[in-house]
């Protein structure tokens, strides 16, 4: 290269950094090689003539190839040769002009712009990706330029991969796509974001502003229109539903595509990002193989080969046994015997399962922490004064209180050292070595976890809650009730010695039977053809029939039902058992008048009357002792037996079962149960309890309730067992009637102590499944008489209503 073409090339250079300091300002930010930084000391051994191997150095510290810096290196010795002939020319032409136009300077530059493009690889990437879709066609030497490319990522270019073509640079740039300044953008021209953090935008609403942007400057409120705005603008916008409303900032944001797909996923329970996979192939971090090589191939040592001192020594021992005799082949293994404490508890001393005592050691008791008397400057009122004083050293030791006397002491270095540490400290000692210890289980319950899971009341509904009508007419104690299978009529017998019959939705008597003694029991005859009820006055039965409340039909079933036993065999057969102290008698002309067509006459007063469920027969129980107490009387016979020669204690209430040919017939502590037919005792239900009561049976025949004087009630399963399922003790007073209805699942108990309560009894047909028993609601509304409560309670056959009667001479209906 001659003088000339190193001139040119200086300014080339000169021009060149000129250029670079233009378009890259120093406070740009952009970091342009300077002229030392960009040589090397590669650059230093070459020589000042050989141009072309520093060319093609900054080629290979640019990243192009061998090829093209040749070709570029041809072209520079090109442009040497036309700058020397511009030169000479110059020198020779120097009185032309060689001022020339500017539109011909603006042709040139075009020129020069177009000739650098094309000659620059990088840029033709670059302007190529800009005409995606488009066929170009590609010389193979334009496909040799772009091999310096191959590997690099036109989209992350910098400006270290264009050299000094800074040009191109520029041109590079303006291919990049333009930011899209959408929603999620850093822009300045977005709307400010309030900043008021997790504060309620209600605090701003009698406030011009709703809060601060992150200059802290106020965030208008903007203008909201009424509904009608509201409707209208949702009408007129198609994107309604997919706009939500932002409270903090009071605009609407409409959600992308993107985010309604993550609220759906969301909603129906999926992954919010819909590129998750959870089910993706296992990446195995640590192989299951094992290797068939070692880790590392050094030598194995020499002492591996060596025979085992120590085992040597283990081996000889065992010899040495053996020949001694002390291990023997196949001797029966030997076991000591083990003792254990007969009297501890297996499971806390055997924990570990070897069949041994466990010691536990049992930490010291802790000494009682110091209180206010023992300060050394207590209160006043801590304090003793001179008669306690006198009195503290008047008593014996053993019985102090306190083994010292509390003292007030100004400061803390004026306190003496205590006199007794040494006898106190000794005296622990003893107890901790003497006194036994003894470790104290202590359970931990919640008391909700004890109480029964039952369900609501009211989700138990229909029951009777409360009082709908009283009956009132009777002077004495109302002792018995009874409801006629149709659940029109109520019949009452009282102390006062009438039997009314009463309307039962109105509270109207009907009729009045006045027999001038007490009636205890009366009941109606559960059959639905006959229209009957029986009455049991001082020490007889009357049978009557009110024939103005039955039709044509049921009064003539009746009466031939009750005047059957008339005839003369059927009396001839009654005379035969004299032994019975019973007798069938027609009733007086005033008595069948009133409608009493038999009379049955006893020795005894009759307690109790209860029918069979087909209405031909009848039991009775007086307070005679001995088998005759309970007599069951045939009505179309007018014959009467007794099915016990004898009964242990005596008999309190009997009841004909609902379903089977059974009698219960209850003792004074308990129920035995009897097959008429088989005429055999088949169980015996015990209690628990002191006197029983009363007694009745559910209707499907499976359990039994039992009241009782002790105020226990008590509900047996006959498939369970003979003792009761369970026991239940509500009442404060003596139980004196219990109760089932014979169509809901509910039963009812009445006490001394003026209440009814009314309980749920779910009997279920599965036999795997318990009943379920809930106390359901507490009647009060009956005056407590002479310790008397209420007497009775019935149900109604077709209504889940409530009939109660009491010591204070009035009848209340529940419902």
């Amino acid at each position: 290269m001659g003088a000339a073409g190193r001139s040119n090339q200086r300014k080339r250079s000169a021009a060149h950094r000129d250029e670079v300091a233009e378009e890259f300002p120093a406070s740009s930010g952009i970091d342009v090689p300077s002229e030392p930084e960009a040589s090397s000391d590669e650059e230093d051994n070459v020589e000042e003539g050989d141009f072309d191997a520093t060319l093609r150095m900054m080629a290979d510290d640019q990243g192009f190839g061998s090829d093209e810096a040749e070709d570029f290196a041809a072209q520079d010795s090109d442009e040497d040769a036309e700058d020397d002939d511009e030169e000479k020319s110059e020198i020779h032409s120097s009185d032309i002009d060689g001022a020339s136009s500017e539109e011909d300077e603006v042709e040139d530059e075009e020129e020069s712009s177009v000739s650098d493009d094309e000659k620059n690889p990088l840029l033709v990437r670059a302007a190529s990706r800009s005409t995606e879709g488009q066929e170009t066609a590609v010389d193979s030497d334009e496909e040799a330029e772009n091999s310096v490319l191959d590997g690099k990522d036109i989209d992350k270019l910098t400006i270290n991969d264009f050299g000094r073509n800074l040009g191109s640079w520029k041109e590079y740039r303006k291919t990049l796509p333009q930011i899209d300044a959408g929603y999620a953008s850093d822009s300045s021209t977005e709307e400010p974001v309030n900043t008021i953090g997790n504060v309620p935008i209600e605090w701003y609403a009698d406030s011009l502003h709703i809060g601060y942007d992150i200059d802290g400057k106020r965030i208008m409120r903007p203008a909201t229109g009424d509904e009608l705005d509201k409707f209208l603008d949702n009408m007129d916008n198609p994107d309604v539903f997919r706009t939500a409303r932002d409270e903090t900032n009071q605009q609407d944001v409409k959600l992308s595509e993107e985010e309604i797909d993550i609220i759906r996923r969301i909603q129906g329970g999926s992954i919010p990002d819909a590129d998750y996979n959870p089910y993706e192939d296992t990446v195995e971090w640590f192989t299951s193989q094992t290797m068939q090589t070692p880790l590392t191939a050094a030598q194995p040592s020499k002492r591996g080969f060596v025979p085992s001192k120590w085992e040597h020594n283990r081996v000889m021992k065992i010899v040495r046994a053996i020949r001694q005799g002390r291990i023997t082949r196949g001797a029966p293994a030997t076991t000591a015997p083990q003792y254990f404490d007969l009297w501890a508890d297996a499971e806390a001393d055997d924990s570990a399962g070897t069949g041994r005592r466990q010691r536990e050691r049992l930490a010291a008791p802790k000494t009682v922490l110091p209180t206010h008397a023992e300060s050394y400057h207590p209160p006043g009122e801590y304090l003793p004064t001179e008669e306690e004083k006198r009195k503290w050293l008047e008593q014996d030791p053993d019985y102090r209180k306190r083994n010292f006397l509390p003292q007030d002491f100004g400061t803390l270095r004026t306190v003496p050292g205590y006199d007794r540490f040494i006898q106190e400290r000794f005296q622990r000692c003893l107890d901790l070595y003497l006194a036994p210890r003894m470790k104290k289980k202590v359970s931990h319950l919640d008391p909700e976890e004890l109480m029964p899971k039952l369900p609501d009341p009211r989700d138990l509904r229909p029951f009777p809650s409360r009082e709908s009508l009283v009956y009132l007419g009777h002077t004495g104690r109302v002792r018995s009730i009874s409801v006629d299978p149709t659940g029109m009529w109520l019949l009452s017998g009282s102390d006062d010695g009438t039997v009314r019959l009463w309307e039962l939705i109105t509270g109207r008597c009907a009729k009045i039977w006045d027999f001038k003694d007490t009636v205890y029991r009366v009941a109606w005859c559960p059959s639905q053809d006959s229209c009957i009820f029986a009455a049991a006055v001082g020490s007889r039965v009357v049978i009557i029939i009110p024939s103005d409340l039955c039709d044509d039909n049921r009064r003539l079933v009746s009466e031939e039902l009750v005047k059957a036993g008339f005839g003369s065999a059927a009396a001839a057969e009654a005379d035969d058992d004299s032994s019975l102290p019973v007798s069938w008698d027609m009733p007086t002309s005033a008595e069948q008048a009133s409608g009493v067509h038999v009379s049955i006459a006893m020795h005894r007063t009759v307690k109790s009357v209860t029918w069979h469920r087909r209405g031909d027969y009848l039991a009775t129980l007086t307070s005679e002792e001995g088998g005759s107490s309970v007599l069951i009387h045939q009505i179309s016979k007018h014959k009467s037996q007794r099915p016990f020669r004898k009964l242990k204690g005596a008999v309190q209430h009997i009841k004909f079962h609902p379903t089977r040919p059974w009698f219960l017939v209850t003792t004074q502590r308990y129920v035995r149960i009897y097959n008429l037919m088989q005429q055999s005792l088949i169980k015996t239900l015990q209690p628990g309890v002191k006197w029983i009561s009363s007694v009745d049976v559910h209707p499907q025949g499976d359990n039994v309730i039992v009241g009782s004087y002790d105020k226990k009630l008590s509900w047996f399963d006959l498939d369970l067992s003979m003792k009761p399922y369970r026991s239940i003790r509500y009442h404060s007073q003596a139980i004196r009637q219990v109760q089932f209805s014979r169509k809901f699942p509910l039963f009812a108990t009445a006490s001394d102590d003026g209440t009814i309560q009314v309980y749920h009894g779910m009997v279920y047909q599965d036999l795997n499944q318990n009943p379920l028993v809930v106390p359901l609601k507490i009647l009060r509304g009956h005056e407590i008489r002479n310790s008397l409560g209420v007497l009775d309670c019935q149900f109604h056959p077709i209504q889940p209503w409530l009939l109660s009667s009491g010591a204070d001479g009035t009848i209340r209906l529940w419902m």
